[in-house]
This record gives structure tokens, sequence and C-alpha cells, in this order.
């Protein structure tokens, strides 16, 4: 347990893959909704739409915060310029996997630290490559039967079931895929003093 006079950790998401994935770092931490309008802006490029939807996430849940070191983060899937947003159920979910087969799909995760006692931010975009093999139909809906990932950016989870759909992946840091880059959030907790471990 960090000392007393440490900040306060908050990520300022309702994601459970987050929540997940900060919990390995084995510091107590808080869960606040940042309640920011997610809509896509024309033109948009999909790295700076992680961007700005981290940097927002931080800033909604940091008003009002004192001693804290908020999180915001978020992850925008892109075959080309066709965004692959959450599917949301078993149709869409086909759709994106038959685009996505034997192409290669970049995952833009986000993360953006606010340390509220300096209003000092720090913000990265973390790319995967993931080449998708040559799949079969059948092999979709098998996959999508099994794990229903309709709540995943890109509808196949690469830390479950997903990863037989994979061929490849490129990457500087293995947790970004699944929506939060712990190699790059350690790296900015460590420079605001944070102990880790």
């Amino acid at each position: 347990m960090p000392p007393a006079n440490l900040p306060t950790l908050v990520l300022g998401s309702t994601s459970r893959y987050r929540r997940e994935l900060l919990s390995r770092l084995m510091i107590p931490f808080d869960v606040a909704a940042p309640g920011v309008d997610e809509s896509e802006r024309s033109g948009e490029p999909p790295a700076a739409r992680a961007i700005r939807l981290s940097t927002e996430k931080a800033r909604a849940v940091a008003i009002g915060r004192t001693n804290s070191l908020v999180i915001g983060s978020d992850q925008v899937a892109a075959l080309g310029d066709t965004l692959l947003d959450k599917p949301g159920g078993f149709e869409r979910a086909v759709q994106q996997l038959q685009m996505a087969r034997n192409r290669e799909v970049v995952f833009n995760t986000a993360v953006a630290l606010i340390d509220t006692r300096s209003a000092a931010m720090q913000v990265e975009n973390v790319p995967v490559t993931v080449r998708f093999r040559d799949y079969t139909d059948a092999e979709i809906e098998r996959y999508l039967h099994a794990e229903a990932p309709y709540d995943c950016a890109g509808s196949a989870k690469a830390e479950g079931l997903g990863i037989t759909l994979i061929e490849w992946m490129r990457c500087d840091d293995p947790t970004a895929i699944v929506g939060l880059p712990l190699v790059t959030l350690s790296r900015m907790l460590r420079a605001t003093g944070l102990p880790l471990p």
C-alpha cells in the first residue's frame, strides 16, 4: 500500500477491460465515469480521435479533484479509412470481421494522465497493427458464438479466443490492444513520482 501522502489514482473509464488492466499495477484506484461525447468528427484521423477522447476523458474526471493522478484512455480501430467501432451485435461483428479478413487493422490506444497537483498532462498514442488471417465465414460465426465480443472495437478479443483469427501483431506495448497501454502508463506514473512497482 502506497504512503498516504501520495496522490489518489483515478481511472476515468467505466470499461471493465481497463479496470482489469490497471489492477495489474497493484495500486489502489478509484473509478469515475467521464461522461464525454464520443461522437466521430468528420475528417479526424483515428490516432487524433483516440488522443482527443483520452484527453477529454481525463480532463472531465480531473475537474474538482486535488492530489490526484487521473487517467483517460480511448481506443480507435481503423481498417484504412474505415473506423471499426464496437459492433454491438452479431450482424455488425460479422461484417467487421469479413472486412478485416486477410487485412491489417490499426488499433490506436491513447492514454492521458493529468496530475492535478501541477495540472501537468502527459498524452501518448500507442498503435498496434494487427494482421487478420484468411479465415472462413464459418470460423467467424463459430468465434462470435463462442466469445460474443460485441463490446470490443474490431469485433475480436486478442486477449481471448480472438487470438485465433490473427496472423500477427506488431506493437511496443502488448496491453494496448486490450485497451490500456500499461508500459506507457507506468512510465507516465513514474514521471509523476509514483513508485512502481
